[in-house]
């Protein structure tokens, strides 16, 4: 296993009431087998994650900063109208990466959501949210920074790629065909 990947420890996603909208915690298999510490040792139940998550908030909850160093956990943040979005990382963690890989993720998601990144439109695509995360992130390792990559892979693609368009003009073109058809059959008798 490669020691210079950037891991990510846990990626969340909370309201502005501190509520959870979306929490991922990774612990990846080869750190621990490497003698390595496991970064999420006190979160691995529910209820240390909502303690974790509750004292987050409350350091983070009024916007201005965008990084802070919490519970041993390099966390980078950032306000989105109703939500506040967090990849958490270890203090040896490279802060800018960790940065740039929650920008690519913001970013990739506003395209998708076309700007309207809040709860309920977040709520209402979770699909689309989860596999935005997925392709930056996968097993704590950062693997796409690219908002543009990663929205394109997750964008849905279309069931019918030819778009009917009835207006005014095409209902006349169908009627005046059809009364030519008309005709047509009445001359024949």
């Amino acid at each position: 296993m490669n020691l210079s990947l950037y891991a990510v420890n846990a990626f969340i996603v909370l309201d502005t009431d501190g509520h959870r909208v979306l929490a991922k915690y990774y612990s990846p298999k080869g750190r621990t087998q490497l003698g390595q510490p496991d970064a999420n040792k006190g979160l691995q139940n529910l209820k240390e994650q909502r303690a974790f998550e509750k004292g987050l908030f409350a350091k983070t909850k009024k916007p201005g900063g965008d990084i802070i160093l919490y519970d041993g956990h390099l966390c980078v943040y950032k306000h989105s109208l109703d939500l506040i979005f967090y990849m958490l990382g270890g203090p040896q963690e490279n802060e800018l990466m960790l940065h740039s890989a929650l920008s690519a993720f913001m970013d990739a998601v506003h395209l998708l959501l076309r700007n309207q990144v809040e709860k309920r439109a977040v709520l209402e695509n979770l699909d689309c949210v989860i596999l935005c995360l997925d392709e930056t992130i996968d097993d704590g390792i950062i693997v796409e920074t690219d908002p543009t990559t990663i929205a394109s892979r997750v964008s849905r693609p279309r069931a019918d790629t030819t778009e009917i368009v009835i207006n005014e003009q095409t209902i006349l073109n169908a009627y005046q065909t059809v009364k030519e058809k008309m005709q047509q059959r009445i001359g024949q008798f």
